[in-house]
C-alpha cells in the first residue's frame, strides 16, 4: 500500500452549473441533466452538448491574447473556487505543481479566427497543449513544476494522479492537478466522424443506447501529504493498444487498470461502496466496461455514469468524476444513473443507481469510491477515493 494523498479542496464547473453547491444541486435535487441543443459546434446537425453558462466564465480580457482562451476561463472558474483554502495553506510556491490534463487547450478559440471574415489572427501559443498549466502557474507565481497532459479522455484523472506521484516522492508539498477542457467543431466533428455521437441525450448501458454527447468542464483538486477528511487512495493505470479509437472487447486492460487500483490502496473489490463508470453510451465502450466492472467487483456494487448530467468532457473528465466522486463521499449519497431502464441483455447485469437508491445513499462502513477513465489508444486509468477519520 502506497501512502494516501489528501484533498484538501476542489473546484468544479460543468453543465451542472459552477462550483460544489451547484454540482450537489443537479445530481440529488434536480435529478436530471441539463444539456443544450445546438448546432454550433456541427453545422446543419443539432445535438445535446453539456455547455456551460457564459456567465459563470471569468473575464480574462485583461490578460494577454494568448491567455483569453474559453478552456483558460473554465479553468480560472474551478481555480476561484479553491482560491480560499490556498490562500489559508500559503503555501512556498517553489515547492507546487501544477499539473493539468486536456486535449483541446484553446483550439476552439482559434476556430472562430479561423474564419475567411475574423478579423483577428489565429494565436497558436493559445491552442498548445501546455497552455492551460502554463496559465495557471503563471496567475499564481508558481515555480514548482508545471506541465499538461494530454491523453485524451484519461487526461485529467491522470493528472492528479501524476501529482500523487510527486507528493508521494517528496518533490514538492503541495499539488494543483485536475483537467479543462472547451467545446469546439473539431471535437464534436470529430467523433461525428467516427459515428459516435448521438442525436438525443446520451443513455449509458441501455440496450437503446447510440453513442455520446459531447461537454467541456473545469475540474481542480488542491492535494497534499497533510491528512485531511478525503484521500486519493489508490491509482490503477494500464495501456493495451488494442486500436487507435475502439478498446480492447474484453476490456482486458480496463480490468488491469481496476486491480492495480486495488492493489495500490491494498483493498479488497467488496471495499469499494460506489463506481462511478466511464459510461459513454457507445456500443463499443459500454459492452467492454460492464464486462471489466463485473469480473473485478461483486454484483452489488452500486455503479452509476454522470456524463448524462455533463456530456463527455473529454481531457477534463476523469478530474470532473473524481470530483463527484468526492462529492458523494461528503454527502453519504450516490449519483444516479439516468437512463431509459432497459438493460442490454447482452451485457453482464450491473447494480445502476436509481434516484431512489442515490438518496438512500449507501450502507455505513463503506467509504471507498472508484472513478474509472478509458481512451484512445488503450489507455485506461481508475482512481480509488476514500472518506478518512477527521484530522484533529
Amino acid at each position: 500500500m502506497t501512502d494516501p494523498v489528501y484533498i484538501h479542496g476542489m473546484g468544479l464547473t460543468s453543465a451542472m452549473g459552477e462550483g460544489l453547491d451547484a454540482h450537489r444541486a443537479c445530481l440529488w435535487q434536480i435529478g436530471a441533466p441539463n444539456l443544450s441543443v445546438t448546432d454550433d459546434y456541427s453545422p446543419g446537425r443539432a445535438l445535446p452538448v453539456g455547455r456551460v453558462d457564459d456567465g459563470w466564465l471569468p473575464d480574462l480580457a485583461h490578460l494577454p491574447a494568448h491567455e483569453q482562451s474559453r478552456n483558460n476561463r473554465l479553468l480560472w472558474s474551478a481555480w476561484q473556487q479553491l482560491a480560499p483554502r490556498w490562500e489559508q495553506a500559503a503555501p512556498d510556491l517553489s515547492r507546487v505543481a501544477v499539473i493539468i490534463g486536456t486535449s483541446t487547450s484553446g483550439i476552439g478559440d482559434n476556430e472562430a479566427d479561423f474564419a475567411a471574415d475574423s478579423p483577428q489572427k489565429p494565436l497558436y501559443a493559445r491552442q498548445q497543449i501546455a497552455a492551460p498549466a502554463r496559465f495557471l502557474a503563471r496567475q499564481l507565481g508558481v515555480s514548482g513544476p508545471a506541465y499538461t497532459l494530454s491523453t485524451a479522455c484519461t487526461s485529467g484523472a491522470k493528472a492528479i494522479a501524476a501529482g500523487r506521484r510527486l507528493l508521494q516522492a517528496g518533490v514538492v508539498d503541495w499539488v494543483i492537478a485536475g483537467g479543462a477542457d472547451a467545446l469546439c467543431g473539431l471535437t464534436v466533428r470529430g467523433f461525428g466522424a467516427l459515428d459516435a455521437m448521438s442525436d438525443a441525450p446520451c443513455n449509458p448501458m441501455s440496450v437503446n443506447r447510440n453513442g455520446i454527447n459531447i461537454g467541456e468542464a473545469a475540474a481542480l483538486f488542491l492535494l497534499s501529504r497533510t491528512p485531511s477528511e478525503l484521500a486519493v487512495t489508490g491509482a490503477g493505470e494500464s495501456s493495451d493498444a488494442h486500436h487507435i479509437s475502439a478498446p480492447d472487447p474484453e476490456g482486458v486492460g480496463a480490468e488491469r487498470a481496476l486491480r492495480a487500483a486495488l492493489a495500490d490502496a491494498a483493498l479488497p473489490a467488496e471495499a469499494v461502496g460506489y463506481i462511478n463508470l466511464h459510461g459513454t453510451a457507445t456500443q463499443l465502450n459500454d459492452k467492454m466496461e460492464a464486462h471489466a466492472i463485473a469480473r473485478v467487483f461483486p454484483a452489488s456494487v452500486p455503479c452509476s455514469s454522470t456524463k448524462p448530467f455533463t456530456g463527455h468532457t473529454l481531457g477534463a473528465a476523469g478530474a470532473l468524476e473524481a470530483g463527484i466522486c468526492a462529492l458523494a463521499l461528503q454527502g453519504e449519497q450516490l449519483p444516479p444513473h439516468y437512463w431509459d431502464g432497459q438493460a442490454d441483455a447482452a451485457l453482464p447485469p450491473l447494480n445502476l443507481v436509481s434516484a431512489r437508491a442515490a438518496s438512500s445513499g449507501w450502507a455505513a462502513g463503506d467509504r471507498h469510491v472508484l472513478s474509472t477513465s478509458f481512451a484512445f489508444g488503450g489507455n485506461n486509468i481508475a482512481l480509488l477515493l476514500s472518506a478518512v477519520a477527521k484530522a484533529e
